[in-house]
């Protein structure tokens, strides 16, 4: 990376409700552990994470200090905030973890009736301490739209009047999310003139993804590919995306390229690197499908994530039975994941009815490292994929992902028509993506080709680095 030269490093708080390895559920905790890790190797970046406390491993396992006690008042209640600090550093960059009893010391970050609730609690806290303690960095990084209320706040709300023209940027990881909610609710804000209600209004809810995008300075979605997209199909915002298209850019995610190396990775019973590739990737195969029963001697096909509509989920019934039916059983299927309890059980039904299909219903992030270093070819049938990391850890690992041609899976996988190391396809529907499975039978019995292709996804640098500059050149803006 280049060096900059600063009189003083520039302060960089992302506020988000996952980050890796503290609580995650999905891509969004991945990004959040790594961008600010990465941010912090260019010099004159001081980049840290602010998010929930949770009950979890990481956290009593780590050593905490406290740095702030205060209070809140929300809708006639007090609410305590704490403010603990990771003392050692373990992750690259500052945690810091707010602690409100009663609304942020739970087990998850979602799934409670009063999530409204929690997150406006969340914000509320995170500007309080940092006004109270008279912190006020150069940029507020607010993730999804959990924290999209905070440029609102920052600027209309006189409770934070020192944190006033601080930088707020926006990054939409899943624009089908936007936490819609009554306005009731406005009783838990803090005090701000009421004539500024427009800012937090779309369709007459409030609507935080919405607020974000009217109020930051800038926002991007986390590929090219899914903020053109946003322009045409975002869930009743396209209107207010194309009114603020100033504003708005697209940078494409990053891996940790230290936590996803087969070389080294303690996850793997046979490291691996690009010389040892095929032998690597065999002996791991081999260790996995003796675990799950499977024949190494076929191709592995896998699929890792949640079982969501937007993931394509509801697809995998019909693709695993279609696919094993068209070929006469000429390939093994592994599915991690859990989610729709109708899919589960469709899933589960057919794991008991063919032999060379395996299900592992839930999510181990152990496991999610063996798949793909043993998978042959990674299924990834979404129909919306802002940006998709599944398809970078693949090739990371050698693996060929076969993608849906949307958001950032098309930024990222160019089919092998075409030059790239991939199998796309169009339609979103279960028929598409057989189809592609056929044509990976096709490349897979290629010695030669299957060679060249776990090759060229490996050379792929996906690396945060690159992905950093783009965000401290969005910060510097």
């Amino acid at each position: 990376m280049p060096n900059r030269i600063h009189e003083r490093k520039m302060r960089i708080f992302n506020l988000s409700i996952e980050c890796y390895p503290v609580a995650k559920v999905g891509g969004l905790a991945d990004v959040v552990g790594a961008l600010p890790k990465y941010l912090n190797k260019i010099d004159g970046v001081e980049a840290s994470v602010i998010m929930p406390w949770y009950n979890k491993p990481f956290v009593h396992d780590h050593s905490f200090e406290l740095v702030f006690d205060g209070w809140i008042h929300q809708h006639r209640q007090s609410f305590q905030v704490q403010v603990m600090k990771e003392r050692s550093k373990v992750l690259g960059f500052d945690l810091y973890l707010v602690k409100i009893p009663g609304l942020l010391d739970r087990d998850n970050p979602y799934g409670y009736w009063d999530e409204s609730q929690q997150f406006l609690a969340f914000q509320h806290g995170v500007l309080h301490w940092l006004t109270a303690m008279e912190i006020r960095p150069d940029v507020l990084h607010c993730h999804d739209y959990h924290t999209g209320l905070v440029p609102f706040m920052v600027e209309n709300c006189p409770e934070f009047s020192f944190l006033k023209g601080v930088k707020t940027i926006g990054t939409i990881h899943n624009g089908e999310y936007q936490g819609q909610m009554s306005w009731e609710m406005i009783n838990y804000f803090p005090w701000f003139d009421g004539a500024k209600w427009g800012l937090l209004d779309w369709d007459g809810y409030i609507n935080p993804l919405a607020a974000m995008i009217k109020c930051c300075h800038s926002f991007n979605a986390v590929s090219g590919g899914y903020m053109d997209e946003l322009f045409e199909n975002f869930r009743g915002l396209e209107t207010l995306v194309r009114q603020e298209y100033a504003k708005a850019n697209g940078i494409i995610n990053g891996i940790d390229t230290e936590i996803w190396d087969p070389e080294v990775d303690p996850f793997l019973a046979f490291n691996y690197g690009k010389k040892d590739a095929d032998s690597g990737k065999w002996k791991n195969k081999k260790e996995i499908c003796e675990e799950y029963g499977l024949n190494p001697n076929l191709p592995l096909f896998s699929f890792i994530g949640r079982f969501a509509g937007e993931k394509g989920a509801d697809f995998l019934p019909e693709i695993v039975w279609k696919s094993i039916r068209e070929t006469y059983g000429a390939l093994n299927i592994i599915i991690l994941g859990s989610g729709d309890k109708n899919i589960e059980n469709q899933l589960s039904e057919l794991s008991h009815s063919f032999s060379n299909f395996a299900l592992d219903l839930g999510y181990k992030e152990y496991l999610s490292h063996k798949i793909y270093a043993s998978s042959d070819f990674l299924l990834m049938p979404s129909r919306v994929e802002p940006c998709g990391l599944n398809q970078m850890y693949a090739m990371r690992y050698g693996t060929v992902p076969i993608v849906r041609y949307t958001g950032g899976l098309r930024d990222t996988v160019e089919d092998i028509s075409t030059g790239g190391s991939g199998l796309n396809f169009g339609e979103a529907s279960a028929n598409a993506a057989v189809h592609a499975i056929h044509r990976a039978l096709h490349i897979f019995h290629k010695e030669g080709l299957m060679k060249q292709l776990v090759q060229s996804n490996m050379n792929f640098d996906f690396s945060w680095e690159k992905s950093a500059e783009k965000y401290l050149e969005l910060y510097e803006k």
